[in-house]
């Protein structure tokens, strides 16, 4: 195993499955978790993905045993959604207790329960149906402006949620709650471009590991495998060092990269 640097938040292992140009879904605002369209991505595949996949899983839980998946909430909601459903639940108490974490014992003394699967959501669009799966509860990253009926909503259905940041989630601070508060070291990303986009441009991505499908999808705003806003006049992209590259015979591929820091 590569020796890696200590740092004051999780390790961030971008983990997503990609056409050859990188594109990540068909077109905008259609989210790979609705069904049909699941469906269809899926049987473009080559049939030596699941094998592939259940190898990659194997491997980032061995050697880094990530304790959180994160996602944004783009990829179970989409932007033609509207406005986030409105919840009429009735607080009794302060106000600004709903901007203070919520961390249920109840929750994170669950029989069975390990990991967390971290959406980050501060506009309070995602309703939740599923709590907990198997091992996963989940976490939910707000901010200051997140509304205060969607916090209400979150206690009332005991979901537990971490406050960072003010307009929007603080991604690094978020990160640097989760080590500190519940003890992650790893956190796998396998979310859509725009909090992918956000992490890399903040210098959060640790590592890269793609499946690649031999397709191509093309067109202008289709969600890539990093979105988000343009590398500045005069910043330099971020350097990559491979550390492997396997090609199946059915032309799947597996690249894994290190981001290289100086």
């Amino acid at each position: 195993m590569e020796q890696l640097p200590e740092m004051d938040r999780p390790r961030v292992i971008v983990s997503v499955n990609a056409s050859v140009d990188g594109r990540i879904a068909f077109r905008r605002n259609e989210p790979l978790m609705r069904e049909e369209t699941e469906r269809a991505w899926t049987a473009l595949w080559p049939a030596s993905v699941q094998g592939v996949e259940a190898a990659r899983s194997e491997e980032i839980m061995r050697v880094h045993a990530p304790q959180a998946m994160l996602e944004g909430s783009g990829s179970l909601v989409s932007d033609l959604a509207g406005s986030p459903e409105r919840h009429d639940v009735h607080f009794d108490g302060p106000a600004e207790v709903l901007y203070s974490d919520f961390l249920p014992a109840s929750v994170r003394e669950r029989p069975g329960h390990e990991k967390w699967f971290t959406v980050v959501d501060s506009r309070g669009r995602v309703h939740w149906t599923m709590k907990s799966q198997g091992e996963y509860d989940v976490l939910v990253l707000v901010a200051r402006a997140t509304p205060r009926s969607y916090l209400a909503y979150l206690r009332a259905e005991n979901i537990s949620y971490l406050v960072a940041g003010e307009e929007r989630v603080d991604l690094r601070e978020a990160l640097r709650r989760m080590r500190d508060k519940l003890g992650v070291n790893c956190v796998v990303s396998t979310a859509g471009g725009g909090l992918n986009g956000a992490l890399l441009r903040a210098g959060l991505v640790d590592a890269v590991d793609l499946l690649v499908c031999p397709m191509a999808i093309g067109g202008l705003g289709t969600p890539s495998i990093f979105d988000g806003a343009q590398l500045e006049e005069h910043a330099t992209p971020t350097r990559l060092k491979m550390l492997s590259a396997h090609v199946e015979a059915d032309g799947l591929l597996r690249l894994r990269y290190e981001v290289d820091r100086p």
